[in-house]
């Protein structure tokens, strides 16, 4: 599973978020809101989701704690923030350097996607993870809890110095 680099410009995106722990996941709550409400954005940019997570300054992978708080935004992409629904927020998902992976499966065999990523290919790569969001981006490949889905994992490098 070799990942491709994209060089991301900024985006610019809309929806919700929800503080969260691995152990004490709230991604479905999260979604169950978002959904049914993001024909509200009017403005949307094309039909993919972004999954997007925002970890801690102090977060490492190398010594990950499920535990650790990150906060989870379930977003979709927009033209500008002039026309943002009640109960929305808008996030600027900083442009950079990512290695993009296919996650093929249900969300339940995610574990062994991010293993490979974190516990094989990233120690092996000429890279480091960057300090900036990781994502998902849930395309027309993408249906929640299939065996057959497809969905991008894009994680913020950068390389070793």
């Amino acid at each position: 599973m070799e990942p491709r680099i994209e060089l991301l410009p900024e985006k610019k995106l809309v929806g919700q978020q929800l503080e969260m722990t691995f152990n004490q996941d709230k991604t479905f709550q999260l979604w169950r809101n978002f959904m049914p409400r993001r024909k509200e954005i009017t403005n949307q940019i094309g039909d993919q989701l972004f999954a997007i997570q925002v970890y801690g300054p102090g977060m490492s992978f190398e010594t990950f704690h499920p535990e650790e708080p990150f906060v989870k935004w379930a977003t979709v992409e927009v033209s500008d923030f002039n026309s943002i629904p009640e109960g929305m927020e808008p996030f600027t998902l900083p442009g950079g350097l990512y290695a993009v992976f296919l996650h093929k499966g249900s969300s339940a065999d995610a574990p062994k996607t991010f293993g490979y990523i974190f516990g094989t290919w990233l120690p092996a790569s000429e890279y480091i993870t960057d300090k900036r969001p990781h994502f998902e981006i849930l395309g027309e490949k993408y249906k929640r809890d299939d065996p057959s889905s497809e969905e991008e994992v894009w994680i913020p490098i950068k390389k070793k110095i």
